[in-house]
């Protein structure tokens, strides 16, 4: 270390600019000067202010450049937040294509706008050069060290690829005197500065002896030149902190002298022989006004505070270009960000980022070893956004909120009255309970006329009973679904069929077994008056309400809300259905006996077939249950392979109450309109008939069976019979007579 007296009057301080070499500073001085570190961390402070996180170092090789952005790089990381996109060097024998490299590889991270640079300022200018030819002035955010300060050098003539440049520089002052005293030195009176004489050819560009590394002219120097005459001239910032390391060196090296050689007016031995480290713990205890009036101190670590200016690089048609101050930092930064002017006339403060942040709803999909960069991923379906970096499915009952940041419950629907699938079920249903009881109102009141006498009035009214329950069942399945709703639905939703069908079973087998009987025997099969017709039908009745009663032990109904029913891939569409505690399955097992009984008849209605015509109504009751098989069988494929769908609900009610009321308006139409129409508008058809017994009843069924297998021998095709022996052979009706057996009662 060189030692230097402040009371030598030829002492040499750091010149002005052209600066020497970073490599070459002077180490009495190096500790007093703030040091790399505080200097990184106002830098890692400012990129924080702007709210960067991914920027790019270019460096000097050497020592100020690599330490420089060493610090910065070990500062950001423990401060976290900030990611390195590039960390480049400029080599010490660089070229232009050095340059034009760089900014090529700064490029390929195009959204690290931001530059940290520790460089020389030929080093600077050859950057901001490379800027203009690549042709990317205004896109880089440059952050130089207090080499590039306030200085004009480094972007002389570059001056529009440097807007918007932050740049730092310790707190300094001018001290009066010293420029005087530098402009007087010449290399007759400053032969001790054995850096003077490199100076010199620097500064005037010119060479003092053929050994010269200066190469770059050939003009030889007179020594005559002058300081501030012949070249421009600027106090270095440096100056103040040169002259306070040679001070501290003094109040050190006094004190130290106080303490070891109290009663010595010189170097006593013991100073003599103290040492280095000695001498260190004296110069860190130093506290001293500088040269600037500020307090000289060092810190633990030997180092002085860090107080630094910082200065942003404008210009703009409002003012004079160049630096102005937009903050300072001493252990905390002071900014003022509304004083700051960007590049390309930026309103607001330009983007260093790696990555946008998500969007609302949005997570981090982080990128491998660097923390800054992430993709961003949508919280999709029924997940919403946990946090930052993960997604999570809502509950069962939930769905994501519009935003996604929460869960929010899914809207419970049912069937509404105001609903199309309810309007048209409903309107059929009301169409045919009116029919219905203006039916049985006309049966009622013509009870005793022979055409209801003879149509079996006990089974037609638990027929019409049971076709009315088929309508009543439409508004059960469109009513709000509740403990006593849900109770009635599993009664009567097989009821109204089961009594129907129930009740046509029995019509059409007690039409099969008296013909079948009648071609064995004269003798009537038993169990064919109406109260065995009623027993009957009440037995099969019964069944189906037993069952009824099972389930209700089994499984108590209830309402449950189905949200699988409608939890469509886009949840915003997912409602929750409020429903019976009723299965597809349970559903059709409680219409499966309906749908046997009915095909049970339909059989026996097929065996009926060859019945004389209009006999006890066989052939009307063929033609209701084979339109019935086609409704059901139609019915079938729509309710299962409906399940799937979101409308399900709506569409397997629509076709369950509908098949119901087709089924039922087949019935009442086929078998009872007929009727009905003779009653009201043709009444003179409505008398009574001549009776036969069951022997005439058997023996014309048999006559009929037999020649009907012969239609060849009739004419047309039709069957005639002998059984009209009362009648007059001349009389027209005598002439061509065929037997009618709607009147019989047997």
């Amino acid at each position: 270390m060189r030692w230097f007296c402040p009371s030598d009057p030829q002492i040499s301080y750091a010149s002005t600019a052209p600066e020497l070499s970073d490599d070459r500073r002077y180490d009495f001085f190096s500790r007093v000067v703030p040091p790399d570190s505080f200097q990184a961390q106002a830098m890692v402070d400012i990129v924080k202010a702007m709210g960067w996180n991914y920027v790019s170092t270019v460096a000097s090789e050497g020592s100020y450049g690599e330490k420089g952005v060493e610090a910065f790089m070990q500062i950001s990381r423990e401060a976290g937040g900030i990611c390195i996109a590039q960390s480049l060097k400029i080599p010490h024998d660089h070229k232009q294509a050095d340059f034009d490299k760089i900014i090529r590889l700064l490029l390929d991270t195009l959204h690290a706008r931001a530059v940290i640079i520790f460089a020389s300022d030929e080093d600077i200018r050859g950057v901001l050069n490379a800027t203009k030819r690549a042709n990317r002035v205004g896109h880089f955010l440059w952050i130089g060290s207090d080499s590039w300060g306030a200085k004009n050098s480094p972007i002389h003539q570059l001056e529009d690829a440097a807007v918007g440049a932050i740049t730092i520089l310790p707190k300094r002052a001018t001290i009066e005197g010293f420029d005087a005293y530098f402009m007087s030195r010449t290399l007759e009176n400053n032969r001790r500065n054995v850096w003077f004489a490199e100076y010199w050819e620097e500064n005037f560009n010119c060479k003092l002896m053929s050994s010269s590394k200066k190469e770059d002219t050939s003009r030889k120097c007179t020594g005559q030149e002058r300081i501030g005459t012949d070249s421009k001239y600027e106090q270095e910032g440096k100056v103040q902190f040169v002259i306070d390391a040679v001070y501290a060196m003094a109040h050190a090296l006094h004190n130290m002298q106080k303490d070891l050689c109290p009663d010595y007016s010189g170097i006593c031995s013991e100073m003599d022989q103290a040492g280095g480290k000695k001498l260190l713990k004296y110069i860190r205890s130093v506290s001293f006004n500088g040269s600037a009036g500020t307090s000289v101190t060092f810190n633990k670590n030997g180092d002085a505070p860090g107080r630094y200016d910082l200065f942003q690089y404008q210009m703009n048609n409002n003012s004079l270009p160049g630096y102005r101050v937009i903050g300072q930092w001493m252990d905390t930064l002071q900014l003022n960000i509304e004083d700051m002017q960007w590049p390309r006339g930026e309103q607001e403060i330009p983007s260093s980022v790696c990555s946008v942040p998500c969007k609302t709803g949005q997570r981090k999909k982080m990128v491998k070893g660097m923390p800054c960069c992430w993709h961003c991923e949508a919280c999709d379906g029924y997940q919403y956004q946990h946090d930052e970096t993960s997604c999570r499915l809502c509950s069962y009952s939930m769905r994501p909120n519009p935003n996604r940041t929460a869960c929010q419950p899914i809207p419970i629907v049912k069937l509404e009255w105001h609903s199309p699938w309810a309007v048209i079920p409903v309107f059929l249903a009301m169409l045919g309970i009116i029919a219905t009881i203006f039916v049985m109102a006309t049966f009622i009141r013509y009870n005793d006329t022979p055409i209801v006498r003879a149509s079996g009035r006990e089974l037609s009214y638990v027929l019409l009973t049971g076709i009315f329950l088929c309508y009543i069942i439409t508004f059960l399945m469109i009513a709000k679904p509740d403990v006593a709703v849900c109770s009635f639905r599993r009664i009567f939703l097989g009821l109204g069929m089961c009594i129907s069908y129930a009740a046509l079973l029995t019509k059409t087998n007690r039409i099969y077994r008296i013909f079948e009987q009648g071609k064995k025997s004269v003798t009537a099969p038993r169990l064919i008056s109406p109260t065995s017709q009623l027993a009957i039908t009440s037995s099969l009745i019964s069944v189906q309400l037993l069952g009824v009663f099972i389930w209700f032990g089994v499984d108590p109904p209830n309402t449950i809300i189905d949200y699988d029913e409608q939890k469509t891939i886009n949840p915003d569409l997912a409602r929750g259905v409020l429903k019976c505690d009723i299965t597809d399955l349970q559903i059709i097992c409680s219409l499966g006996y309906s749908i046997l009984l009915m095909v049970t008849c339909t059989v026996y209605a097929i065996k009926t077939r060859g019945v004389p015509e209009n006999f006890n109504e066989a052939k009307p009751i063929g033609f209701t249950m084979y339109t019935t098989c086609i409704v059901w069988l139609a019915f079938i494929p729509i309710f299962f392979g409906t399940a799937q769908s979101a409308e399900k609900m709506y569409i397997q009610t629509t076709t369950l109450t509908i098949s119901m009321n087709l089924s039922a308006s087949v019935a009442l139409g086929m078998l009872y309109m007929p009727k009905v129409y003779v009653i009201i508008f043709h009444p003179e058809l409505n008398v009574q008939k001549r009776k036969r017994s069951f022997k005439a009843v058997v023996t014309a069924a048999t006559m009929s069976s037999r020649l009907s297998h012969k239609p060849s021998d009739r004419p047309n095709g039709e069957a005639k019979t002998e059984l009209c022996e009362n009648v007059d052979p001349n009389s027209p009706a005598a002439k061509k007579k065929y037997v009618s057996y709607n009147d019989l009662v047997i």
